[in-house]
């Protein structure tokens, strides 16, 4: 009940907004961080200060990534790719390497076995980590498709398979192997985020503007195996935990919110007095903590368990626990213990917002109600949560 999950704001944050995180795959102290101003930071968890920066483009960074070799890809709206080496050379150094296109970039993701990594614009384009300054190696696009793609990600265990989300509202995969499109799905509203499962890597979760997140299986995009609903604004991103058994999500209407993958509501939710619109987030990778970057330029670090605290304990203090915690599993059925572990303060604009939006879906699920009680039988069909947001699929 008295938990703090706030740790600290990392050194001296932003200038402007917080846009992009990327964990280092091969650290688990080090990530890095992109904002609206162009600047690329990399930050050091047990330190909390920032160890590098440098002035990556001339406008918005929309994203980052660690290549396997612990070097830094960015991407921006100024068409270019850059790459730094951030372990072995100094701040504001100057970058590596550099590939140029021919649109403002929107997102970027690594191969994870090859040396080579895909950006986005209008279409997807693969370049060689190992040609710096070349043309793409390959160029996928849906047949159809002229609008932004919003963001991607690669597959890390059938590392050939992409997927992305576009500002046309469509979900597609894609297979570098066949340099083709596999599938795409319509939904009702655009997505911001694509993110896999790290442990059921069939499986991956979207962050869409309609307030939820939705869980969906690569090899059945009709419908999806879970629907998050909690937000009362657009979720702007989610990450799976490395145990593939809890997500965190970033949404518009200033919080985070933490949630198991297999229930519909959130286990928690994260805010501050301070922090504004959070664009980006992530769970580090021992599992402990999660980030978050908002609008206000700031990188937050909070517990993932709101209630844990780090450090050496004694034996009697993990023998008393323990017994907390079996004791709150075996009595969790009761309806006051429940109430308690239940209820979270949230800010009054969260809580109004979310009241308002009860009672407008309540009024939309009687309306549907009354079409079906007074239309032929059979003609208006019931349709599932999981079902409802895919308008179409196409192979």
């Amino acid at each position: 009940m008295f938990a703090q999950p706030f740790v600290a704001d990392l050194g001296r944050g932003h200038v402007d907004g917080v846009y992009t995180i990327a964990k280092d795959p091969k650290s688990l102290e080090r990530f890095a961080s992109g904002s609206g101003d162009g600047v690329v930071k990399v930050w050091d968890l047990p330190s909390q200060e920032e160890v590098w920066q440098g002035q990556a483009h001339s406008n918005i960074v929309k994203g980052v990534c660690w290549t396997q070799d612990q070097k830094l890809l960015s991407c921006g709206t100024d068409r270019t790719v850059k790459l730094f080496d951030p372990y072995n050379t100094p701040s504001k150094s100057a970058p590596l390497a550099t590939w140029l296109g021919d649109f403002g970039f929107s997102a970027i993701s690594r191969h994870r076995k090859e040396p080579s990594f895909a950006v986005s614009s209008s279409g997807i384009s693969i370049y060689d980590l190992n040609r710096p300054n070349s043309a793409p190696t390959q160029s996928i696009a849906w047949p159809t498709n002229v609008d932004t793609i919003t963001s991607l990600a690669f597959n890390p265990t059938e590392t050939s398979l992409l997927a992305s989300t576009g500002s046309d509202r469509s979900l597609v995969l894609y297979d570098l192997r066949t340099n083709s499109p596999l599938h795409r799905s319509v939904m009702s509203l655009s997505s911001n985020a694509v993110c896999w499962n790290p442990m059921e890597a069939f499986n991956f979760a979207v962050a869409n503007e309609d307030h939820n997140i939705y869980i969906f299986d690569s090899r059945n995009l009709s419908r999806a195996l879970n629907v998050l609903k909690d937000h009362v604004s657009a979720v702007m991103d989610v990450d799976f935990s490395p145990t593939g058994e809890e997500l965190v999500s970033a949404s518009y209407d200033r919080s985070i919110r933490l949630w198991k993958r297999n229930q519909g509501h959130s286990r928690d939710i994260y805010h501050t007095k301070r922090m504004q619109r959070v664009f980006s987030c992530a769970w580090t990778p021992d599992n402990n903590y999660v980030l978050s970057g908002s609008d206000d330029g700031n990188v937050r670090l909070w517990r993932a368990n709101a209630s844990a605290r780090q450090g050496v304990a004694s034996a009697a203090q993990r023998q008393k626990q323990e017994y907390d915690e079996a004791l709150k599993e075996r009595y969790k059925h009761m309806p006051e213990i429940r109430r308690i572990a239940r209820h979270r303060h949230v800010p009054k604009q969260v809580k109004k917002a979310g009241e308002i939006k009860g009672e407008e879906l309540k009024a939309i699920k009687r309306r549907e109600e009354n079409e079906r009680k007074h239309s032929r039988k059979g003609q208006k069909k019931r349709r599932s949560e999981r079902e409802k947001m895919v308008l179409a699929t196409e192979q």
